[in-house]
This record gives C-alpha cells, sequence and structure tokens, in this order.
C-alpha cells in the first residue's frame, strides 16, 4: 500500500489535507480566528483588572484620609479644655502619625472640626470630621439595668456639665 491515500486514486478531494479551490476559500478565512478572539478577551481581561485595581487605590487612599480626620478630630475633642491650640496640636500629632496632613483644625466649645488630607501616587483626597458630645439626651425614664458598670466623673473643666455632689 502506498504511503499517500489519494496516489493512484482519481478522488483527492476526499483527503483532510487536500481541498477544491472553493471549499479551502471558506475553510481558510477563520484560520487562526481562536488565537485573535483569545487575545482579545485577555486584552480585555487585563483592562478591566487593571480598572479595578485603581478603583480599589482610589478607595484605599480615601478611607486613609477619613480615619486620620476621624482620629485627629476625636483627639482634638478628647482635649478641648486645654485650649484650641494644644488641642489642634494634638489632632496634628496624630494625623502624621496615620500618614495624614492636617489641613484645617478648629475647637468650638467641646466640639471639634477637622479636615485632614492625604496624597498617594495619582490620587488625592480630603475629608472633614467633626467629633464632640453627643446632643441632648431625650427625656424620659432610663431603662433597668442601661446605666450598670457605669459610674459618674466628676467635671473636667469649664463649660462641662457638673458632676456629682461633693461631700
Amino acid at each position: 500500500m502506498s504511503r499517500w491515500p489519494w496516489s493512484g486514486r482519481g478522488r483527492r478531494a476526499s483527503v483532510p489535507g487536500r481541498v477544491r479551490a472553493g471549499v479551502a476559500r471558506r475553510w481558510g478565512s477563520d484560520r487562526g480566528s481562536a488565537t485573535v478572539w483569545s487575545l482579545g478577551a485577555m486584552a480585555l481581561l487585563c483592562a478591566v483588572f487593571g480598572a479595578v485595581l485603581f478603583y480599589g487605590q482610589a478607595v484605599a487612599v480615601r478611607h486613609r484620609a477619613a480615619g486620620g480626620a476621624d482620629l485627629a478630630a476625636l483627639a482634638a475633642a478628647d482635649h478641648w479644655a486645654e485650649g484650641t491650640t494644644a488641642a489642634c496640636a494634638r489632632a496634628g500629632r496624630l494625623a502624621a502619625a496615620q500618614g495624614v496632613r492636617l489641613v484645617r483644625c478648629a475647637v468650638v466649645g467641646d466640639t471639634s472640626d477637622v479636615t485632614a488630607a492625604v496624597r498617594r501616587g495619582p490620587f488625592a483626597a480630603e475629608v472633614r470630621a467633626r467629633a464632640g458630645p453627643p446632643g441632648p439626651v431625650p427625656p424620659g425614664p432610663v431603662p433597668p439595668g442601661f446605666l450598670d458598670g457605669f459610674r459618674a466623673i466628676p467635671s473636667a473643666g469649664p463649660g462641662a456639665p457638673p458632676g456629682p455632689p461633693s461631700s
């Protein structure tokens, strides 16, 4: 038997490697298209992955600024009795320790208002935070057991509510 399946025969179109001219055009037109489609899909996935990373970095910068602003506002509100300068200096030190720059600090009474900013790469975020005592407590009876574990704290400075009567 011959090596070539079509040798010695008149029908050569039935062999997989050899086709007629009309059929070759139809089959040959999409040859290699799977490679093109897979390269396109990989490029699209890389673009989506890059966009997700870009967005994630922006969110991380915003969260860093918000956390630094919140902590700085709490520090300033905690030291309001020492004066605005001392309270804002404490807030600035805490913001610097968090990797955030203190843009603005104001202490009015026992409430602090702080703005902090951070810049990482192409992203920048600026966040404002306020801290102070809670608003007025609505009148009414206190549920039993609500204050278990709490004890009265004496007055800590000017403008603070009076503590328990001293004996």
